[in-house]
């Protein structure tokens, strides 16, 4: 429904008549539009796994053909179809992923370093939040420009001529 429908065709009556139930039980449930929002995106939010294949590369390869996968279309959901959640709310995209993201859980890349940094991969040495995550940044940008499959040299390109050299220039 919010694919098709966007936010505003979220509404009680409408979920109720697909759900085939009552507005009232939803309300029982979920007393606000954003509380049945959030728990439906959370049903389909689920963690991506961190692949841990012994390579830097590879494993930033890995997660950012796994999420160009499983995410495509959640996130061009989120980010287009969602724009009147937003100014309703007065949230953003960033808000709604910190609600679905577990609170004690770093990110992805996070990890992808920390394991390399662990293989002596790369120099224990703090490194920007921007930079550790600029893979998954740009695999959403593209995401979002193209709106559909995102080709596989992209996602190479992405990790081989963007984000190492920057590492590797930070080390």
């Amino acid at each position: 429904m919010l694919t098709e429908d966007g936010y505003p065709g979220f509404t009680y009556d409408a979920i109720a008549a697909q759900a085939h139930t009552s507005r009232a039980v939803l309300y029982r449930h979920w007393p606000q539009r954003d509380d049945l929002l959030r728990a439906t995106l959370a049903k389909y939010w689920q963690p991506l796994e961190v692949p841990d294949t012994g390579n830097l590369r590879e494993d930033a390869i890995e997660f950012l053909r796994g999420a160009a996968d499983k995410r495509a279309g959640m996130i061009t959901m989120i980010s287009v179809q969602l724009a009147s959640y937003y100014r309703d709310t007065r949230t953003s995209p960033a808000d709604l992923r910190n609600l679905l993201r577990p609170p004690d859980r770093q990110s992805p890349f996070a990890t992808i370093i920390s394991r390399a940094v662990e293989r002596g991969e790369l120099a224990d040495i703090p490194r920007p939040q921007r930079v550790v995550d600029l893979p998954f940044d740009l695999l959403r940008h593209d995401m979002l420009m193209h709106t559909g499959p995102i080709p596989d040299d992209s996602i190479v390109e992405i990790v081989d001529q963007v984000w190492l050299p920057l590492l590797h220039n930070l080390d």
